[in-house]
């Protein structure tokens, strides 16, 4: 029997009233998964969903890049999920539950992590809708272990149960890898697809973005690890990374893959916040925000700027 979902009737994302947040009428649903069992270094990530959407009412609606107010489109909330921190394997499994629910009802799913573990159950969703689905994986980690701490689901290990599934997938933004995780990839066939932090450093960033829409397919599924961005700006997860991506190259990357690909999901994990410093958990909440206003309008700005077929063309 499809699991019942309910939106919640006020502080849901962006503080919007009940004429954008009806489950019926929005285009976009967002999943908050408030689960932490297997994160290292610094704790916190139960608490990323509650502080992304507390942050999130102030933004401001208008977006100057895309010129409107992507909220128009309808974004409901729904009540967190509620999963036992004791079991590894049932939080994925309810994950992709949920989000089956929200895909059920033609609606485009944004998952709230919670770590990042979680983006397994979402993807399996994802791939069973679209069996030639790609990953497009933002993080600082090639999360490629077969296991960490004793257990296949942590959330080091969440891209190595992607591949295994044969699902391809581009990772942007890796700096951090253990040796055996090398060893690995350069044993798997077909290879795996890496940007380094380092290449953004080394190489233009339209020469990257053109690789990265060479190595997706026409489906994609966006899952979002915030350590992928610099510390400088996101200091609010558990193992921060030097070296990471910046602001405008992220919304570059998204805003183009977008244009080009139909992208059926996203997942944003990771946000462990700091009491005291709200503005990782501002800048989160601005990172959906500009999902869904890439979701819903990045081709129409594109194909605004396109010139006019005519005298200025010739």
């Amino acid at each position: 029997m499809p699991e019942q979902i309910n939106a919640v009737n006020f502080g849901g994302f962006l503080g919007l009233g009940p004429e954008l947040t009806n489950l019926e009428n929005a285009q976009v649903v967002i999943i908050p998964v408030p689960y932490e069992a297997t994160t290292s270094y610094r704790g916190g990530t139960k608490d990323g969903p509650a502080a992304i959407i507390a942050a999130s009412p102030q933004i401001e609606m208008y977006d100057d890049e895309l010129e409107c107010e992507p909220c128009d489109v309808g974004i409901a909330t729904l009540e967190p999920l509620h999963i036992d921190r004791r079991d590894y394997v049932q939080p994925i499994k309810d994950t992709r539950t949920r989000t089956a629910a929200v895909m059920d009802l033609g609606k485009f799913p944004i998952i709230l992590g919670g770590e990042h573990s979680l983006s397994l159950g979402c993807i399996e969703e994802g791939r069973a809708r679209y069996p030639d689905l790609t990953i497009l994986h933002f993080d600082a980690h090639a999360d490629l272990r077969d296991e960490y701490e004793n257990t296949p689901h942590s959330h080091a290990c969440i891209m190595r149960r992607v591949v295994e599934q044969g699902i391809p997938s581009v990772s942007v933004g890796i700096r951090n890898i253990s040796i055996g995780e090398a060893e690995w990839v350069r044993e798997t066939k077909p290879p795996i697809n890496f940007h380094w932090g380092r290449d953004f450093f080394e190489k233009p960033l339209d020469t990257i973005i053109s690789e990265i829409l060479g190595q997706l397919g026409d489906n994609v599924w966006l899952t979002f690890d915030v350590d992928g961005l610099d510390p400088s700006i996101m200091p609010a997860t558990g193992t921060p990374e030097p070296g990471g991506l910046l602001w405008y190259q992220v919304c570059a990357i998204m805003k183009k893959v977008f244009e080009k690909k139909h992208i059926v999901g996203a997942d944003v994990t990771e946000l462990a916040p700091m009491p005291g410093n709200h503005a990782p958990d501002f800048l989160v909440a601005k990172l959906v925000y500009k999902i869904i206003g890439y979701k819903f309008h990045a081709k129409r700005i594109a194909q605004k700027a396109k010139p006019t077929v005519g005298f200025l063309a010739r």
